[in-house]
């Protein structure tokens, strides 16, 4: 027979899981906190307190307009703009129209096709930066949003595909085998079925492209010189500078770069964990 547990015993379980749950929240927001207390505070009332999770004595909300508007910030965030949604739409297009073709054809060499796109996963994106930079420099792209966002699109390709065609690939084929009978052609049952049938994943995946994009450090830096073209994450990075730097407008501005993901994250939240959760009830 199965033990009972005491009411005692399960109040103290439950107990302790709140706890620790709550001190790993805690513990995972701490930066976060810092990082509004910092963006608050005046400089010299941060070099003077050395306890960086102090909250600030006065609350200096004109760090926010100084990195706006003399930081350049505003620039930045339209250009990530620029370069963030071309690529994420892109590469959903690209990547829903290969995965389509690898979940429903059967054709010669489909499988090292999958396994390409599974391979170029696994490939450090440091070793690539040389080559890149030549093959945008020879071909005229280097210094160009144009540039950036092929390269985005060419390197998160393998990773949309590889998500995309394991959705699809749950989608009855009788879903696509009767419209062909009907006389449907191949783009039509691609874009009046399965893109319908795939937007939940559409969604998630979308989501997770436009947080890495928008975050981005290495391709702006490998491929963008000119600072009216820079991205948010150069931008941050050009607010350190060489002799001294202003932690509270450079934390300020992190704070603004971070409201675009959280915008689209909160706007997508139903679509995301329903196209996240797809499937996962299935034996």
């Amino acid at each position: 027979m199965k033990k009972t547990e005491s009411p005692g015993v399960k109040l103290a379980k439950k107990t302790l899981f709140y706890v620790v749950a709550t001190l790993l929240v805690m513990t995972w927001l701490l930066p976060l906190v810092i990082g509004v207390f910092t963006s608050l505070k005046s400089m010299d009332e941060l070099m003077a307190d050395p306890v960086m999770w102090r909250p600030p004595k006065v609350l200096h909300w004109e760090n926010f307009v100084d990195t706006w508007n003399k930081a350049g910030m505003g620039r930045y965030i339209i250009n990530t703009f620029i370069v963030t949604v071309p690529s994420v739409v892109g590469a959903l297009l690209v990547s829903s129209l290969a995965a389509f073709a690898l979940a429903f054809y059967r054709f010669k060499g489909s499988r090292f096709i999958l396994i390409t796109f599974v391979a170029g996963m696994l490939i450090p994106f440091q070793m690539l930066m040389i080559p890149v930079f030549r093959m945008s420099n020879a071909i005229g792209i280097d210094d160009s949003w144009a540039g950036v966002m092929l390269f985005h699109m060419a390197f998160q390709l393998g990773f949309c595909t590889f998500f995309m065609r394991n959705f699809m690939k749950q989608i009855p084929i009788s879903q696509i085998e009767a419209p062909r009978i009907d006389g449907a052609g191949e783009f039509t049952i691609y874009s009046k079925i399965i893109l319908p049938l795939s937007l939940p994943s559409l969604a998630a995946l979308g989501v997770l492209e436009f947080t890495w994009i928008w975050n981005d450090l290495l391709w702006s830096l490998v491929l963008l010189r000119t600072d009216a073209l820079k991205t948010v994450t150069l931008g941050l990075a050009n607010m350190q500078g060489e002799f001294i730097s202003r932690y509270n407008l450079t934390a300020a501005g992190s704070i603004i770069a971070a409201l675009a993901p959280l915008a689209v994250f909160l706007f997508f939240q139903r679509w995301f964990i329903e196209g996240l959760t797809m499937g996962a009830d299935k034996g």
